[in-house]
């Protein structure tokens, strides 16, 4: 894919034990599933919530609408032996104000935390981003989140020193990472 969604190549990315693909409506209950699992410190609006939603149903109806933007956009996590969705890993736009640096942003079942899925498939995404163009890319985490930030800071993500303040759902913390080659201070992708 080109950085407008274009199909470059193809849309399935298979990187070790993963496979990395777009998302199909038949997903909209494992999507459901990672927003049952969220941490109730997660603002409500990114929980379900008290009158159920968003449902399965809901949950389709965004799939059948997502668009891929910024490419490759947010794909879907799979294991390749099974092929059973464990998560999702992409781009997202940024939230902190710089569109040619979209932010990364994963996120997994908790069966499947602490096996290394969310750094593999972040380094997979990595490689996707490299190759459609783009120099840097962001993240924003949750000071509370700390087996997040320990995937960003393996992946050589730094932190800014930039922090959103919320009371309420935990500090958000700016990291940075350098994706260009050959430059000396870029993180090597491996």
């Amino acid at each position: 894919m080109d950085r407008t969604g274009a199909p470059r190549e193809s849309t399935v990315h298979e990187k070790g034990r993963l496979r990395l693909r777009p998302w199909h409506v038949e997903d909209a209950v494992f999507h459901r599933a990672l927003w049952l699992e969220r941490d109730l410190r997660v603002p409500a609006h990114r929980r379900v919530g008290a009158d159920g939603r968003p449902t399965v149903a809901d949950l389709e109806g965004w799939i059948r609408r997502y668009v891929p933007e910024p490419a490759p956009g947010l794909l879907v996590v799979e294991l390749r032996g099974s092929g059973e969705p464990i998560g999702y890993c992409g781009l997202v736009a940024n939230s902190v104000g710089r569109p040619d640096e979209p932010e990364l942003a994963f996120e997994f079942l908790r069966s499947s935390w602490n096996q290394g899925f969310a750094t593999e498939a972040s380094r997979a995404m990595l490689e996707l981003a490299g190759s459609v163009g783009y120099r840097q890319l962001a993240s924003t985490v949750r000071d509370w989140n700390g087996a997040s930030l320990r995937v960003l800071e393996k992946l050589g993500f730094v932190r800014t020193g930039q922090v959103e303040r919320d009371a309420d759902h935990g500090d958000s913390l700016l990291l940075r990472l350098n994706l260009r080659h050959g430059d000396a201070d870029a993180p090597d992708p491996t």
